[in-house]
């Protein structure tokens, strides 16, 4: 199913998008300034620009690794989607830190960043700027504007199912949007192109509309497994609406766990997908060939050249004594390591028998002293640019990874229906500990590590998730959902005090950036900023 796609999905459509501070396309201006609709009298022009809309989460420009790029007066390397979603996923939380001095980076990890902090700000443009190019490709695809073309029928139908596929993607960051900030300005493709202040949506209004689009669009998805690699299907489809269930009670204030199951239940029951036998194998540079990846987000070293994404997540947890030609790269960056209490999630911990604890201790301290010293803090080496035979990836200065994120995988799946059921979301609890023990025994190599039914606690769920999908994008909305997050919770460094300090309960959210507020009346900054 790979299907050349890592070419495909990379293959740029060309066009440069300037977006207001507002969220919204200004104008769609091709490099020959053609206007849109000359451009899209191709037939091709129509997948290329949902290629663009997949490569937005990817890369951060018109042409690799930088110089030109989609927003306007940001670095490419920091303004890029994953890296971006990785840090306000991963580094507010005890599963990882960093070292370097950019900026207000580290301000993440303290838990005491401000409305001003370019990392959140940028975060929230580039969600809205994924949102504005979905917006405009369904706009240039209406039956309308196809039949106005002349489109023909077969060409119609397939651009049916390019238009579900923008429609999750625009879904997905707005299920983003909801998860960091709930209450931002909202556009679809009814609204006008250029300058216009959008309205302000919130938390239960914006839950219904994903809600809404990921059921409508089902019908016009391809069925799973059956879509080129690396685009959305069904499947796909599925794990994001049980993902958006699953922290209902979060964003609406109430609980939808036996949704979640449900939707849980279609991946599992589908047959597709069956879990890696190595887990170590799910974050190389071949992972592609895993049949437990159900979305992942594409990266190709000769194509998909950029520094962030899977190229921030393969070099930057390199430093001390690793050698990088362990990881299939030419240079580490030295600056991602973890915190003791991520570390002491792993009985032995270092010495753990469960084979999902990728922890290099070698010149590394378990206590953290100083935060700008990468040897203090264990390193973390679960991602690599060396496929299963330990060959590096295609780029040959070991700069770029081949390596693709998994951002959906049927692990999940079995944990949303082992936490749905223990939190009275219905299914069977003998089934539940049943799809725990195949990830323990992939785990542990045996049936070591297997838990009882008496063993599966709301806690329990909650540390399995953090030993199996670490450094996934997963544990900041975690503990928001199980009330870890600020003010019930510690780990080193959090509230800038060494040993952690809880920090006010409104953090759970992020801040709108004070720019967009500046520029849009109609918003209205999140309680406590």
């Amino acid at each position: 199913m790979l299907n050349n796609l890592k070419k495909v999905l990379f293959l740029f459509f060309g066009v440069t998008i300037m977006v207001s501070c507002t969220g919204e396309i200004d104008d769609l201006k091709p490099i020959n300034q053609e206007t849109s609709a000359s451009v899209f009298d191709n037939p091709e022009a129509y997948k290329s620009f949902l290629a663009k809309i997949y490569a937005g989460i990817a890369i951060s420009g018109q042409q690799g690794p930088a110089g030109n790029p989609d927003l306007a007066g940001l670095d490419e390397g920091f303004s890029n989607y994953l890296r971006l979603y990785w840090k306000l996923q991963e580094l507010t939380t005890d599963e990882a830190l960093i070292g370097w001095n950019d900026g207000t980076i580290k301000d993440l990890h303290y838990q005491n960043w401000t409305p001003g902090n370019e990392f959140i700000r940028t975060m929230y443009d580039r969600i809205l700027y994924q949102i504005a190019l979905a917006n405009e490709f369904l706009r240039q695809t209406s039956d309308g504007v196809l039949d106005s073309r002349g489109v023909d029928a077969n060409l119609k139908a397939e651009i049916q199912t390019y238009r579900a596929e923008a429609r999750f993607m625009r879904a997905l960051s707005y299920y983003h949007a909801l998860d960091f900030y709930r209450n931002v300005p909202f556009t679809t493709e009814e609204d006008p192109i250029g300058a216009f202040l959008p309205n302000q949506t919130n938390g239960q209004d914006l839950f219904s509309y994903i809600e809404s689009e990921l059921i409508d669009i089902d019908a016009d998805l391809m069925a799973p497994g059956q879509n080129e690699y690396a685009r959305a299907d069904k499947a796909a489809a599925w794990m994001l609406l049980s993902k958006l269930y699953l922290n209902a009670e979060v964003y609406t204030g109430t609980a939808r766990y036996s949704d979640a199951r449900i939707q849980a239940e279609k991946v599992i029951s589908s047959g597709v997908y069956s879990l890696e036998p190595n887990y170590e194998y799910l974050f190389l540079a071949d992972n592609h060939l895993s049949n437990e990846i159900i979305f992942p987000i594409a990266f190709d070293g000769l194509n998909t050249q950029a520094y962030g994404g899977m190229t921030f997540l393969v070099h930057a947890p390199v430093g001390g004594s690793m050698s990088p030609a362990d990881f299939g790269v030419s240079g580490g960056w030295a600056g991602v390591r973890t915190t003791s209490a991520f570390v002491e999630k792993f009985p032995g911990m270092e010495n753990s028998a469960d084979g999902r604890e990728l922890f290099y201790t070698a010149g590394q301290t378990l206590e953290i002293e100083n935060v700008s010293r990468f040897t203090d803090g264990f390193a973390i080496a679960k991602y690599k640019n060396l496929d299963r035979s330990g060959t590096p990836g295609s780029d040959p200065s070991g700069e770029f990874p081949d390596t693709d994120f998994p951002m959906f995988r049927l692990a999940e799946a079995y944990l949303i229906y082992a936490e749905a059921n223990v939190k009275g979301g219905g299914g069977d609890a003998g089934t539940a500990v049943g799809y725990i023990n195949l990830l323990r025994a992939r785990a542990y190599g045996d049936s070591s590590g297997n838990i009882q039914a008496s063993d599966l606690t709301e806690d329990f769920i909650l540390d399995e998730r953090a030993r199996e999908l670490y450094w996934e994008c997963h544990r900041r909305t975690d503990l928001v959902r199980f009330g870890k997050f600020t003010s019930s919770s510690v780990w080193p460094w959090k509230g800038n005090v060494p040993g952690g300090t809880t920090t006010e309960s409104f953090r759970d959210l992020f801040p709108l950036p004070t720019s967009d507020l500046s520029a849009n009346p109609n918003l209205i900054q999140n309680p406590g900023y």
